[in-house]
Order: C-alpha cells, then sequence, then structure tokens
C-alpha cells in the first residue's frame, strides 16, 4: 500500500479509510517518507511539519474509528503556500524580510481546512511575495516532469508538491496566473474561485483587489472537494462573500448535456503556440460528445486590461510592503523591488482609470456569459518554458498573461486542466472560464473532459 499510496487521488484514499485498507497515520508516513526522499531534490517545502503532522494524522485515526466522520479530506495529508497563515509557524510569503513573522493564528483556510480533518504536512515555497521571481536566497523547486522546465509561478511548490506526490492537495493563490500556471506546468487540476469566493484573511496579499486563494489537486473532485471547504462567508474578510456555498460534488456528475461552451478560435492562436492551440482547440470535439453545444464567438478584447492590471497589482503591493519598503530594500529580490518602484510612478489618476477600467472590463466579460455558459481556452499558451523564464521577453508575456491577468481582474471562476502533452512529454493545459460563482458548472465540465480522456491520470517518473 505504502508503494503507491502517493499516487492515489485524495478521494481514492479516503475511501481507503473506510473500507479499511489504509488509514491516516500510515498514509502520512508514507507522505513524510517521500518528502524526506525527494524534497532536498525538487525544494518545494519551506517548513515541514513531521511530528505535529503524525499527530493529527494519529487524530484523525481515532476520530474515523470511532464513526467521527467529518468528510472528504478527513485524515487527508495536504500543504499550504507559504502566504497563509499556520498558527505558531513562519509565514514568510517567499521573502527574507518576512521569514521570522510567526503566525498568531491560522488563516481561514488552514483552520477550515483543520476543521475538516485535513493533516498539514507543511507549507509550499513561492515566488517572493507572489510576484514573478523567487528570492534570490531561496532555490526555485523543479519541476517533477522535467528539472529543466518551468513550476510555473507563484504558487510553484504547491505545484511541484502535489504533481510529486508529496502531499494530496495544496493551497495556491491567483492574482495574475499563479493557480493556472502551476497547476498547466505541473499536469495537475487548479481551480481560481470567483474573486471572494474563498475568504484572503490570514493571507499575505500581493494584490487585496486581484488576490484568490483556491485548491491545487490531482483530480476534479479532489478539486472541487478541497474548495468545498474553503468556500464561503467570514468575519474576519469582509469582501468574502456572504451568499451559501453549494455542494459541488453533488452535481459532479450531472454532465454538460445543453451547456454552452464559447470557442474563440482567433483568441487561442493569436497568442498562443501552435501545438498548445491545437490541443486545446481539439478539446472541443470532447465536450461536443459529452452533448455541450460548441458556440463560436469572440471573446472580449483582454489587452485592454494588462495595463490597468499592472497599475492596480504594483500600487496594492507597494500598500502591502509599507511597512518594509524601501526602507529594507536591501531584503528584497530585484523583480519584487521593481514591481515596487514601478508603484511609486503610478498616479492616483492612474489608480483611478485603473479601476475604471477594470470595471468596464468585468461588465463586458459578464454580458459575454449571458451568450455562452464557459469558455474554452488554454491555461498557458506556450509548452512550458525553461526553468527561469525571463520575464522581460514580451513574446513569452504576450503568450501567457491574456489568458489569466484578465479573468483575475474580472474576478471570474476559471478551472484548469491538464489535456494533453508536447512532443517531449510535458502537460498542456485546458482552461475554461465561467459566470461568478458558477465553479459547480465548471466542476461539472472538467468532470466530464476527465472521464473522457484521463490526462489527469498520468504521473511523472521520479
Amino acid at each position: 500500500m505504502t508503494e503507491s499510496i502517493h499516487w492515489k487521488t485524495a478521494t481514492d484514499l479516503a475511501a481507503n479509510y473506510r473500507d479499511g485498507s489504509s488509514s491516516p497515520r500510515v498514509a502520512t508516513q508514507a507522505i513524510l517518507d517521500r518528502i524526506e526522499l525527494l524534497d532536498p531534490e525538487l525544494c518545494a517545502f519551506a517548513q515541514r511539519f513531521g511530528d505535529v503532522a503524525l499527530a493529527d494524522a494519529e487524530g484523525a485515526e481515532r476520530e474515523l474509528r470511532a464513526g467521527n466522520d467529518r468528510g472528504a479530506l478527513h485524515g487527508i495529508p495536504i500543504a499550504v503556500k507559504d502566504l497563509c497563515d499556520v498558527k505558531g509557524y513562519a509565514a514568510g510569503a517567499g521573502t527574507t524580510v518576512l521569514r521570522d513573522r510567526i503566525a498568531a493564528a491560522d488563516s481561514t483556510v488552514v483552520a477550515r481546512l483543520r476543521a475538516a480533518g485535513a493533516v498539514v504536512v507543511g507549507t509550499l515555497q513561492m515566488t517572493e511575495g507572489a510576484y514573478t521571481n523567487h528570492h534570490p536566497d531561496i532555490t526555485p523547486p523543479y519541476n517533477p516532469w522535467n528539472r529543466e522546465r518551468w513550476t510555473g509561478i507563484s504558487s510553484s511548490g504547491s505545484g511541484v508538491a502535489v504533481a510529486a506526490g508529496m502531499c494530496f492537495g495544496a493551497i495556491g493563490t491567483d492574482t495574475g496566473g499563479s493557480i493556472r500556471f502551476p497547476s498547466a506546468a505541473n499536469g495537475l487540476v487548479g481551480i481560481k474561485p470567483t474573486y471572494g469566493r474563498v475568504s484572503r484573511a490570514g493571507v499575505f496579499p500581493l494584490s487585496m483587489s486581484l488576490d484568490h486563494v483556491g485548491p491545487i489537486c490531482r483530480s476534479v473532485r479532489d478539486a472541487a472537494n478541497m474548495l468545498q471547504i474553503m468556500a464561503g462567508a467570514d468575519s474576519r474578510d469582509p469582501s468574502a462573500d456572504q451568499r451559501a456555498v453549494p455542494d459541488f460534488a453533488v452535481t459532479l456528475e450531472d454532465g454538460i448535456a445543453g451547456v454552452r461552451i464559447g470557442v474563440d478560435e482567433a483568441y487561442v492562436r493569436d497568442s498562443s503556440h501552435e501545438a498548445v492551440a491545437d490541443l486545446v482547440l481539439a478539446c472541443a470535439d470532447v465536450l461536443k460528445e459529452a452533448g455541450a453545444e460548441i458556440v463560436p464567438t469572440t471573446v472580449p478584447p483582454v489587452g485592454d486590461i494588462i495595463g490597468p492590471w499592472m497599475a492596480i497589482c504594483a500600487t496594492d503591493a507597494a500598500a502591502a510592503h509599507s511597512e518594509f519598503f524601501p526602507e529594507h530594500r536591501e531584503q528584497y529580490g530585484p523583480g519584487l523591488a521593481e514591481l515596487l518602484d514601478f508603484a511609486a510612478d503610478v498616479s492616483g489618476a492612474d489608480v483611478a482609470r485603473a479601476i475604471d477600467a477594470k470595471r468596464d472590463f468585468a461588465g463586458r466579460i459578464a454580458a459575454f456569459f449571458t451568450r455562452v455558459d464557459l469558455l474554452l481556452c488554454p491555461s498557458l499558451g506556450v509548452p512550458v518554458p525553461p526553468r527561469i523564464p525571463d520575464w522581460q521577453d514580451l513574446s513569452f508575456v504576450g503568450a501567457v498573461i491574456p489568458y489569466t491577468s484578465p479573468y483575475d481582474a474580472s474576478g471570474s471562476p476559471t478551472i484548469s486542466l491538464p489535456c494533453g502533452q508536447t512532443d517531449d512529454g510535458m502537460p498542456v493545459s485546458l482552461q475554461l472560464v465561467g459566470r461568478h460563482f458558477e465553479e459547480a458548472l465548471l466542476c461539472r465540465a472538467g468532470e466530464v473532459y476527465e472521464r473522457a480522456t484521463q490526462w489527469h491520470a498520468r504521473h511523472p517518473e521520479i
């Protein structure tokens, strides 16, 4: 059991707990052993909670044996991004300036996952402040599919840990693509929920106006179950939406008959590599075969929102770091420091115009979704790039940003799914975008695609 336990889905492992063929302690020990074996090479973890995780697993085991079943993640080993507060531990957000900041309480998402019985095995490396580059003092994680390729950012450790079988799910955050990029680069399922669906209390921000918190997993059902636990109103975060959270798992098997899926071939092809575009567009046939209506459509111009997104992200980041920057500039890496320097040149009028543009773009996207139910496009418009991509390369940026940051600006929910591979065996990812608070439909469509293709069942050879 312990030899292959790491490739199970959380759903399958939970079933093993209940039929007695495995247990939380056995699974957690196997995962901790795997982390001990692999992480010195993959560098995904910022901190490991070995003894605490085992104690939590033993507690979960006792509860399950006593009939106290907390649900789908009870006793399941997960990990959290290094910007989520975990009581009693540092939450450095990929920085050195914050690395000694000890959390006085769990972030809401961590508290909810723990209350559901999940076993937190550690915190995960990330880019500095959740922006584009890892701090020079931190070794960027290595992609388990190919050590010379990108892991995706900023939730780099989250993607690597799940893909390498070092946990069964991880928390990621997404401001401009940071759930979708790691999901795409590591062959995983990621859900960027609607802005406000998940509380950000106790999660160090890159941009309070744009940040989304969501799960990265190896299957749609696992991601739906994890989101279910994380989502909902929170008195600690006034921006967390008050509406009730539906049971995403209940409708997973309802299919997508009659669902209108918009496909803008020009949007897909104009910014992405031909091989990626071909694989993503082929997904429309799979979804059509499952009963969806494929609707040729035109996406509102996404280029209009890139500049405003940048202005908002930069000034929000400057606010988040105002206690430390520029006073402790020497502790910052060049990528984040450049963003904060840029923020100093953004005027109040620039910010006002950016906020207007963000609101207008969100309105155009809302109008777009009166004509279709979902939009099909890539999660990452290029084959997985080299390990340290050049963010000054406008051709690279122009091929990835148009599919991600616009939907942070609009607050739209998305799901990313593995949908194929390039000739060198690296994953390619499909993205579906939906209406606000319709994550259940995204999960249904993802479940349909997953069952028809099984790309999610591929694992790297480590």
